[in-house]
């Protein structure tokens, strides 16, 4: 592995994010409807490798039920505004609406202004399995000792742990130590658990037993943790770093397949093909989803980190809406700029390269363009 030398004291290796890599070309193509997306994680079966991301501005009730209709799982967060207030219609308009330098502030406001509800949480997990789909629950490392049993009980089918970064054992001076190990072993359901970036903090998280784990710092365009905390490691580099984590670890295991998520920098179809070629199973989206006209934002989306009581470190942004669920995820595309037809783009650039599978598209070539 190179490093290069940033001073007489330091040194560091070099990293590559999706604008500086690509995909090369290979010497057989084939017909994008012989292509399959198909996505399975323990029992669970899904027609797309994608699940929406745990955000506010792209998850709720009704679109849990809209992207299932089109074949793919979204997490709710449970520590959201839909685990605080009965009906957050007025509070998701004024987030959209807001506007000057006191955005962060009243965002703060007002997901303080009403704690998260244990009964109402039950009560939303219960509805969405009575629909018969598929039911993903999230929590933030802070809120898993709490909420992810009692997710589990009331129905969840997975659970996700997710936070800007997440170690197999969490050392605290308050309470007990969450030790994901016990924890996810008790929970009996499968968990996915992130994000990392690294090769050693991956192979760390699926020794715990987790099903799935997320890779990088979730949010994306949505989050400013690379300015807050200067904590920040290129995408392409973190996919195929914690890749190599699961290869090396279905050996140390004996076989135990654990699926490298995605999570973050995948503004357009562009990065959510590379994220795949890099050797992620499956994407968690954010931002190509909140460009949805149906997407609960309206056009606004952030995430968990923008409104953290103590140390914002992302922020609400307005993005121009695209088109309807079913248009960014099938299309058809009315552009160019890679917001629309995403799994059409998945299945073309599969397709082109020869490879029939997202398992297989994972050995597809790659080039580094910066």
């Amino acid at each position: 592995m190179n490093e290069i030398q940033i001073g007489g004291g330091k040194r560091a290796r070099r990293a590559y994010s999706f604008d500086e890599v690509a995909i090369a070309p290979s010497r057989r193509t084939r017909d994008p409807q012989e292509v399959s997306t198909s996505w399975h994680i323990d029992a669970y079966n899904f027609d797309l490798p994608f699940i929406a991301a745990p955000m506010d501005s792209v998850v709720s009730p009704t679109s849990i039920s809209t992207l299932a209709s089109l074949g793919m799982p979204a997490a709710l967060n449970l520590e959201g505004l839909w685990g605080r207030y009965a009906d957050p219609t007025a509070q998701l308009a004024e987030i959209a609406g807001l506007s000057g330098p006191g955005v962060t502030e009243r965002m703060q406001h007002l997901y303080a202004a009403q704690a998260v509800d244990p009964d109402l949480v039950a009560e939303r997990i219960v509805a969405l399995k009575a629909s018969g789909i598929t039911v993903v629950a999230a929590v933030s490392p802070q809120g898993t000792a709490d909420l992810a049993p009692l997710a589990a009980a009331a129905g969840a089918d997975i659970i996700v742990i997710r936070g800007t970064t997440v170690s197999a054992e969490h050392v605290t001076g308050d309470g007990v130590p969450l030790n994901l190990k016990q924890f996810i072993h008790q929970l009996e359901v499968p968990v996915i658990v992130g994000g990392c970036a690294t090769y050693q903090a991956a192979l760390h998280l699926m020794r715990t037993g987790a099903a799935g784990v997320l890779v990088g710092f979730g949010g994306g365009s949505a989050h400013t943790t690379g300015d807050v905390l200067g904590v920040r490691v290129p995408m392409a580099s973190a996919v195929s770093d914690v890749a190599a984590a699961r290869r090396d670890y279905l050996d140390e295991s004996g076989g135990r397949y654990v699926h490298v998520i995605a999570d973050g920098a995948m503004g357009r179809s562009g990065d959510i093909v590379k994220a795949f070629a890099c050797g992620a199973d499956a994407a968690m989206l954010g931002s190509v989803l909140a460009r949805a006209t149906d997407a609960p934002g309206g056009g606004a989306h952030w995430g968990a980190e923008a409104w953290h009581p103590h140390l914002p470190r992302g922020q609400r942004n307005l993005l121009p809406q695209a088109g309807a669920f079913a248009e960014v995820l099938h299309g058809p595309s009315r552009n160019a700029e890679g917001t629309l037809n995403i799994v059409g783009a998945l299945r073309k650039a599969m397709a082109i390269t020869g490879y029939s599978d997202v398992k297989e598209f994972q050995r597809v070539e790659m080039v580094v363009t910066a």
